[in-house]
């Protein structure tokens, strides 16, 4: 597709995760060679049948361009969002950049809680035991691996 706007002027090195079971981030840098007063607007949609909403909260660098966006209360649907960032320019037009995310690809996942060890030196056995962290997204009944690294001393 044809897009309209100044070549270099659109967003790179666009990328998104999700932390702390509702948080989501997103960050990108100026275009090559967007012009200096070119100012970013991120619009996302959770899923086709929901509306597009504009980022209430943008991160932005000590030039007050907006280089990143966060959300609150993010969950997880089954479909992939998409993200629309398009700029403006007093001098020329910006070209937009979108993308189609996986939510459930960029989750950083919390680590696990509740993690007991009860050792029992006559059987010289260990016991650990721990809670299954939260998650974002509705599949609750993904398989999870743990890797344990036990030191001794």
């Amino acid at each position: 597709p044809v897009f309209a706007g100044m070549k270099g002027s659109a967003i790179e090195n666009f990328s998104c995760v999700i932390y702390n079971i509702f948080l989501m981030n997103c960050t990108w840098q100026a275009g090559r060679d967007a012009p200096a007063d070119t100012q970013y607007f991120l619009y996302w949609q959770k899923s086709r049948d929901e509306e597009e909403m504009e980022c209430e909260v943008y991160i932005k660098d000590e030039n007050c361009r907006n280089m990143g966006c966060i959300f609150q209360n993010v969950s997880i649907g089954i479909e992939k969002a998409y993200f629309l960032v398009n700029g403006s320019s007093k001098d020329s037009l910006i070209q937009f950049y979108d993308e189609c995310i996986d939510l459930y690809k960029i989750e950083k996942l919390m680590p696990p809680s509740n993690i007991t060890v009860n050792c029992d030196e006559i059987k010289s056995d260990c016991i650990i035991q721990w809670q299954r962290p939260q998650i974002s997204h509705s599949n609750k009944d993904m398989c999870f691996k743990y890797e344990i690294n036990i030191k001794y001393k």
